[in-house]
């Protein structure tokens, strides 16, 4: 199953992190067995869910892929932690700073983080990877192993501009490492409909980007709420089920759901 979703873009404060949480949070809703994967060595995603300590965890993805890096058996079941929310996570700590630094001695290092989630892959309805806002090898592993990426983009000029070089590095990684490699959809982030920069900004991102990428017809707006539940190690959908916020990722489950549906459909009439 193609279920391995980056989420992903080298500009940073741009929803990577919350998009991760509730999208996972959303499917899981939805009957979905989600696994959620923290490749940031902030550990923001971990934190996000409650898990304020990562410093102190010994089983993180930075020591499953150190284990996969020295062929050592991998401890992924003492790893993968559990939320009260529905989804597993496995956690990040700073120590995946020294892993990616690590990873540049190491053969086929590309493809580390593909190697270590391999025997997950069939045990999830999703996997998504929240990544770092660069382009560094743990990011590259990320894509390398995933089957699509959705882009986090915020409404303003600077996010647009920015999207044109990831995209090229995406095709990049598409031609040289992960043929498979598919952009899911640019998802509009942190919307100010009070404005009408946010159209201008999704109307150049659709000007320039449309033709190659699908931007999706959801949109998460701006709101407190969202940064609240952070803190609290809640999603937005158990800090305030009502909000616009939940209602928009919902809607975003429901459309990356969709578009698994229309594929495998696709792929049974081309059998045919």
């Amino acid at each position: 199953m193609n279920n391995i979703i980056a989420i992903a873009n080298q500009k940073g404060g741009v929803g990577k992190t919350t998009t991760t949480f509730s999208l996972g949070v959303a499917l899981a809703k939805n009957g979905k067995k989600v696994l959620l994967v923290d490749t940031d060595p902030q550990g923001d995603l971990t934190t996000s869910l409650g898990y304020h300590n990562q410093d102190n965890m010994e089983d993180t993805i930075g020591s499953l892929m150190n284990q996969a890096i020295n062929y050592e058996e991998l401890k992924i079941d003492k790893t993968i932690l559990h939320h009260k929310e529905g989804v597993d996570l496995i956690p990040a700590n700073s120590d995946l700073s020294g892993i990616e630094y690590s990873l540049f001695n190491v053969k086929s290092r590309e493809y580390i983080l593909r190697n270590t989630l391999y025997e997950l892959k069939n045990k999830y309805d999703y996997i998504l990877i929240d990544c770092m806002p660069s382009l560094g090898l743990l990011t590259i592993n990320a894509l390398a192993c995933s089957d699509r990426i959705v882009i986090p983009a915020q409404g303003e000029f600077l996010s647009a501009k920015a999207m044109g070089n990831f995209l090229k590095t995406v095709s990049k990684i598409k031609k040289q490492i992960n043929p498979n490699l598919k952009v899911d959809g640019i998802l509009l982030t942190l919307i100010d409909k009070r404005t009408n920069l946010s159209k201008k900004v999704e109307q150049a991102i659709i000007d320039n980007y449309g033709q190659v990428v699908n931007t999706y017809n959801t949109q998460i707006p701006r709101a407190v709420n969202a940064a609240r539940a952070t803190a609290e190690g809640k999603s937005i959908f158990e800090y305030n089920k009502n909000s616009v916020v939940a209602k928009a990722y919902e809607n975003l489950a429901k459309e990356v759901i969709n578009n698994e549906r229309e594929r495998k459909q696709n792929a049974i009439t081309k059998v045919r």
